[in-house]
């Protein structure tokens, strides 16, 4: 049976936004509001100097997002990311040690180890049971007490070459920023045109139908799980070519976690998995970049920018949840004659429900009364 509800049904679907369509429009609006504010205040929000202060914000955050992106497709999430962002920063730095000829080797082998972070992970989750909030923290605190315990404060020596990737620019862009795009770029691949990408979806939407379909939910999880912590070892890898060392404390202490998590719901992504992708996640971490670079310019109150931040978030999501309700909920009506409401009188439905007019349903369900 048809379920076309006249012209306004039809004219609102044809302008109907797509999740990820109205995360950027509220970036450009977020946009608008600041510059605004800024100017009404002598400032210039604009600037290059704030354009590359608020494209560097994303870049940190935006890496740990995408990953995270990943494992709340499944529906999971991982703690740990902040804790790993500053074990692969420390692993790098120490390999390196000032020398442009490890540059390499402190790259993968700090790649490596946040991948081998997001494998136990994953194999905890899949293989024990575990909860991922209980598995991905526990994670987390291991590895801050062994950081704690071994690296107190800075360490390693990053090379003037490998700190070129916290400070080049081309232009006003930042080149951790274009990375960040590229690894972002590489995602949407990912999710879109690969069977393990559709797997991420599929477990995340119902694991139990996925496994009776084929998909091997374990190896799926496992995998989304490596790649986040990848994705966060690339984040401390930055982060340790801005300090030019490896540090513990000043990564895990920032709030990635959180932040991250935060920067993917307000991106679309449902936290209960199977619905979202990486560029809403984009979106929503200009979002966040673009109100902390206008809370710093106005000066506001570090207490009252979270709290500022924190009600954003919310209002966000419940005006998803609202718009998914509407798209969902939605229940079409008959009259008594068969024709939708609100269709001209001209409209009929057409159908292989409907009866041949040649030889209408006998019965008591015939009498229009009844189906009224």
């Amino acid at each position: 049976m048809s379920t076309s509800t006249g012209p306004i049904a039809q004219v609102r679907e044809r302008f109907d936004l797509s999740t990820t369509a109205i995360i950027w429009l509220a970036f450009l609006l977020t946009l608008v509001v600041g510059v605004v504010l800024v100017g009404s205040g002598g400032g210039n929000l604009l600037s290059q100097g704030n354009i590359v202060n608020l494209l560097s914000r994303t870049s940190v955050l935006g890496f740990i997002a995408i990953g995270q992106t990943l494992v709340i497709l499944c529906r999971s999430l991982d703690l740990s990311v902040g804790y790993t962002a500053a074990l692969a920063s420390i692993v790098g730095a120490t390999l390196m040690d000032g020398d442009p000829g490890r540059i390499v080797l402190g790259v993968v082998a700090a790649l490596a180890v946040s991948a081998v972070v997001g494998l136990v992970n994953g194999l905890v989750i899949t293989g024990l049971r575990v909860n991922p909030f209980i598995a991905t923290l526990g994670m987390g605190l291991i590895i801050k007490g062994y950081l704690d315990t071994r690296y107190a404060g800075p360490v390693g020596d990053v090379p003037v070459a490998f700190q070129g990737f916290g400070y080049t620019r081309i232009g006003p862009v930042p080149l951790a920023t274009i990375v960040m795009l590229a690894v972002a770029a590489a995602a949407v691949v990912l999710l879109n045109r690969t069977r393990s990408g559709h797997a991420m979806y599929a477990v995340g939407g119902n694991v139990e139908a996925a496994r009776l379909s084929g998909i091997r939910t374990g190896r799926t999880m496992v995998l989304a799980h490596v790649l986040c912590s990848t994705a966060a070892g690339l984040a401390g890898l930055l982060l340790a070519s801005r300090f030019s060392t490896g540090v513990g404390a000043q990564i895990y202490g920032a709030g990635y976690d959180l932040d991250s998590i935060a920067a993917v719901v307000l991106g679309g992504t449902l936290l209960m998995g199977g619905r979202g992708g990486v560029g809403g996640t984009v979106a929503g971490v200009l979002i966040l970049a673009t109100l902390d670079t206008v809370f710093n310019l106005l000066q506001v109150d570090p207490f009252f920018r979270d709290v500022l931040r924190g009600v954003i978030i919310i209002a966000a999501v419940a005006l998803y949840a609202r718009r998914q309700l509407d798209l969902t909920a939605h229940r079409q009506r008959f009259t008594a004659s068969g024709r939708p409401i609100g269709a001209s009188e001209g409209e009929h439905l057409s159908g292989p429900s409907d009866p041949p007019e040649s030889s209408p349903p006998s019965g008591p369900s015939s009498n229009p009364e009844v189906l009224a």
